[in-house]
């Protein structure tokens, strides 16, 4: 059926990408997560491999490959088991290190994106605040223009990649009076004087680094602005669009193993005499989720398409990324109550990964906020351009 998006070159990426993980990240995986950090060399190889480029032109390091091959890469990454390591490489590769690559100087783009590409360092993007998620125009964190430095105060939370990372792509004002037209981007080093992060402890995702950040008067030059003053939130509005995209497919990725694991669980584990694949309760359960895990697939895959032919299609992302990860929620819900009370032990993978899905609905835009924008547009003929 979905022959229609992958053509032989993109099938033999995906074995050979599922190759690498299943040698290099699979055996570590639980490991990672205890130690609940993903060690620097593993960025390296994935780098050498070419993963953290699919998307990014030779001039940057980059591949240059059709979407699909992204698509694949987040498919094939969301199913090690691990949200964690999932997001840590999409985040680099697709949530933060765009927005220098589109709109930023090729100074930035040397000094950069050509190293978070090839693995040597790790991106961030910085954007909720303790007081602000959505609603972008109300950020407070500052960064005040003094000569040719930019003088930041303010803090960040939720921050994927901030603690072990290399540079973050925040989102500030430059000039506080104003709102959405307030708003840019700059690139401020993770080491820089003034930068604190407080790693959180957190529910899930736990080989992920998730950071608070504090930025006490820190020094940035004026060469770290992304872009032009004031023109931050519109970049925004067009890259949240690919992190929405990319959040869908991730949880295309982790229903299918969470379905794959429930499954192998259901054909050996006994009762009453016969597996309990052959209880009619629990097969129909399974046959449901695996018609919506296919619906899903199919809308996911037809929002990529879109993608790639450069439409900007905030209905049809808003759409996958909310159907996407409610779906992925109530799966791995259900998924777990077929393993008893073997599903409530850490010793499954279905554990983590019913933890795991939590923060699906909420990091990227709520489901809330998915289903306002939504509503927008198919209520009060919102139009996006």
């Amino acid at each position: 059926m979905f022959d229609y998006y992958f053509n032989d070159d993109h099938k033999l990426f995906r074995r050979s990408l599922r190759d690498f993980f299943d040698k290099e990240v699979m055996p570590f995986i639980d490991e990672w997560e205890a130690q609940q950090q993903i060690p620097k060399e593993i960025w390296k190889k994935m780098g050498d491999m070419g993963y953290l480029g699919l998307n990014f032109p030779e001039s940057v390091g980059g591949t240059d490959l059709d979407f699909f091959y992204s698509v694949i890469f987040a498919e094939e990454v969301s199913k090690c088991y691990s949200g964690g390591f999932a997001i840590s490489p999409l985040v680099n590769s697709y949530m933060a290190a765009p927005y220098i690559f589109k709109y930023g100087s090729e100074f930035q783009k040397e000094k950069y994106v050509k190293p978070a590409v090839a693995g040597d360092q790790i991106c961030s993007i910085a954007i909720s605040e303790p007081g602000a998620g959505s609603d972008v125009a109300n950020i407070q964190t500052k960064a005040i223009k003094n000569g040719d430095h930019y003088i930041v105060n303010g803090s960040k939370t939720f921050i994927t990649n901030a603690y072990y990372g290399d540079f973050i792509v925040t989102v500030l004002k430059t000039n506080p009076e104003e709102g959405i037209g307030g708003v840019s981007l700059l690139i401020i080093d993770r080491n820089a004087e003034g930068v604190s992060a407080r790693k959180l402890n957190k529910l899930g995702w736990h080989a992920s680094d998730t950071a608070e950040l504090s930025f006490d008067n820190v020094k940035v030059p004026v060469e770290n602005l992304i872009g032009e003053e004031g023109m931050g939130f519109y970049y925004l509005m067009g890259g949240l669009q690919l992190e929405r995209l990319i959040g869908a497919i991730m949880g295309v990725g982790a229903c299918e193993s969470a379905m794959s694991y429930t499954l192998k669980y259901m054909s050996e584990r006994q009762a009453f005499n016969r597996p309990i694949n052959k209880f009619q309760v629990l097969r129909h359960r399974m046959a449901q989720l695996a018609t919506e895990v296919e619906i899903n697939k199919a809308f996911a895959y037809h929002c990529a398409k879109l993608h790639a032919q450069g439409e900007y299609i905030v209905k049809e992302c808003s759409m996958a990324k909310l159907n996407s990860t409610e779906l992925s929620d109530k799966l791995m819900y259900q998924c777990l109550q077929s393993f008893g009370g073997y599903g409530f032990m850490e010793d499954y993978k279905i554990a983590r990964m019913f933890r795991d899905s939590r923060v699906g609905t909420i990091g990227g835009g709520s489901s809330e906020i998915m289903r306002e924008i939504i509503a927008k547009i198919v209520i009060d003929g919102q139009e996006y351009e």
